[in-house]
């Protein structure tokens, strides 16, 4: 299944090998992804791993070795079909979802977001055979400590946040610059109308007219909810006491 605009040179392109094609494009072809899908910003290739399967019955995995629960997805089977959806020069990067990859995070998206796009392998089952990852040089990326039933909604996730980052994808171009993990913190409370909520109002200092409070009191907002929440962001910035 080939969805948007592929004829586009400067297009961010995304192929993602799945056993369930159907899924896509899901909520990618909705609200902003899905708006600069049909306008050919980005394209997506989706295309099925059974299709390169053994046999009559195109299997895809087999027993572990060594024993164990569950199924294994074979190594020649995933490498026919990354070579198939690779061709020759192709300069994007192989990614595999998985729960033991490295955590995605703000950084990555963005370097991925300013590239050629990427090659997403979704796995099934317990797992795929250690030396298709190798040999086609596949970086696992997770999206947590959790696990799901398979690599597709992760991908999802992955794309959809690089996709709203490409240009022209969001309406203002400081809406990408001043979000949560844009510069090592949590984004700042956000208020609009009415002034009072059930006896709570906007804080005053939103309506001061004086940019330089407001976005003092935005910093220190963040500071403040990182601290709360998620103090590892804090203790890997580079101005922190600890770090100079």
């Amino acid at each position: 299944m080939t969805t948007g605009n592929v004829l586009a040179q400067m297009t961010w392109h995304v192929t993602v090998l799945t056993l369930y094609p159907e899924m896509f494009p899901g909520p990618l072809g909705a609200s902003l992804a899905g708006k600069a899908l049909a306008a050919g910003t980005w394209s997506l290739d989706v295309k099925s791993i059974r299709e390169h399967g053994i046999g009559a019955h195109r299997l895809v995995d087999d027993t572990p070795a060594g024993g164990g629960a569950g199924m294994v997805m074979r190594a020649d089977v995933l490498a026919a079909a990354i070579d198939a959806a690779t061709p020759a020069g192709d300069e994007r990067p192989r990614l595999l979802m998985s729960p033991r990859g490295a955590p995605l995070t703000q950084t990555r998206v963005r370097t991925l977001s300013a590239g050629p796009g990427a090659l997403i392998v979704c796995g099934r089952f317990e797992g795929m055979d250690e030396r298709v990852i190798a040999a086609r040089a596949l970086e696992e990326i997770s999206l947590g400590d959790y696990v799901l039933s398979g690599g597709e909604l992760a991908a999802m996730a992955l794309i959809d946040a690089a996709v709203r980052l490409l240009p022209g994808v969001m309406g203002a171009e400081a809406s990408g610059a001043e979000e949560s993990f844009e510069h090592g913190l949590l984004e700042y409370p956000h208020y609009t109308r009415p002034q009072d909520f059930e006896g709570r109002a906007i804080p005053e200092v939103l309506n001061s007219g004086h940019h330089g409070k407001i976005a003092e009191w935005r910093r220190a907002e963040a500071e403040r909810l990182t601290r709360e929440r998620r103090p590892d962001l804090l203790a890997a910035r580079p101005d922190h006491p600890a770090r100079k």
